[in-house]
């Protein structure tokens, strides 16, 4: 098992030990003593599943008082997955990186809490399980654009189908004191 830092600190890609033989495949898709050997110690309290078609962009989303850290992976198909430093004083602050995660390529990203997340389906379909350290709390929500010209995402399209919640996500200039902060 693999554990590479990316261009923002505390982001994580995961690349799991895959077995296979002749009868397919068995890979850890989470172990607490392996994650936090590998820097990934948060506690994770809920996972999520979901199904979205080709075109999808989900987010750029964040938690502000109960911000979530996750971990994520594509069981089906493939997207385009995207994190995001929205930390009130961070040196990364604006700063976004991103990894294709597969089904094939069984990758896994890791995404602290203080970071937006969102990400765009490049498959005809694609499920997406993950793992929050936080429960999902609609009101403490946030949803940056996800053209946000000064985040500058090279996202895989420039027609993406959105939510209306999507559609309507504001300039993180214009986010403001609703921003986690950064803690060093």
């Amino acid at each position: 098992m693999k554990f590479l830092p990316t261009e923002l600190p505390g982001v994580i890609i995961v690349e799991p030990a895959v077995h296979r033989d002749a009868r397919g495949f068995f890979l850890e898709t989470f172990s607490v003593p392996k994650y936090a050997a590998g820097g990934i110690t948060e506690t994770f309290v809920q996972d999520n599943h979901s199904r979205s078609q080709q075109g999808t962009l989900r987010g750029l989303h964040a938690q502000v008082t109960r911000p979530q850290a996750k971990l994520l992976r594509t069981v089906k198909g493939e997207i385009f997955d995207v994190a995001v430093d929205i930390r009130r004083g961070s040196p990364h602050f604006g700063r976004w990186v991103g990894v294709v995660l597969s089904a094939d390529n069984f990758r896994q990203f890791y995404i602290p809490a203080g970071f937006a997340h969102g990400f765009c389906v490049l498959s005809e379909v694609a499920e997406v399980e993950y793992k929050c350290s936080d429960v999902y709390v609609p009101s403490d929500e946030i949803t940056i654009a996800w053209n946000d010209p000064a985040i500058g995402v090279q996202w895989p399209t420039a027609t993406p189908l959105l939510s209306k919640r999507d559609e309507a996500g504001e300039p993180l200039a214009a986010m403001g004191d609703r921003l986690p902060v950064y803690r060093g």
